[in-house]
């Protein structure tokens, strides 16, 4: 009888320490985000974000994968090659094969993120939250 006690005491304890799916907090980033605007500052502090016409989107999911159906390696608004990659939470940075040697960080302020490029200007790419 004691063995059965114990059994049971060491499964309730067991189960108590799984983690729960609703007690994980889900990505910041999760989801799809499309291109909006773009500043590129030319050298002067002058620039502003223009707003651009594209369908680049990105989109991230809970496991610290993203894809792209454009290149992220520059501020180009076009489709021209998809892109997969990493992202860290912890870091604020993307990390993709296609430009390794390119940090890439990023800001997210509610249903905005920038990808803030490594320029001697600015240079941000602003993507608007879509799903």
């Amino acid at each position: 009888m004691k063995k059965y006690i114990a059994f049971f005491i060491l499964l309730g304890m067991m189960s108590s320490c799984t983690k729960n799916e609703a007690d994980t907090k889900p990505s910041a980033l999760a989801g799809k985000w499309k291109l909006s605007h773009i500043l590129a500052d030319p050298g002067d502090g002058s620039g502003t974000f223009i707003q651009v016409e594209s369908d680049k989107l990105l989109s991230f999911s809970d496991n610290g994968n993203f894809t792209s159906n454009g290149s992220i390696c520059n501020l180009s608004v076009e489709l021209n090659a998809s892109t997969t990659g990493t992202y860290s939470e912890n870091n604020s940075t993307l990390h993709t094969i296609d430009c390794p040697e390119t940090e890439i960080k990023f800001e997210i302020n509610n249903n905005t993120l920038n990808l803030v490029y490594p320029c001697i200007e600015p240079c941000i790419a602003k993507y608007t939250k879509i799903q």
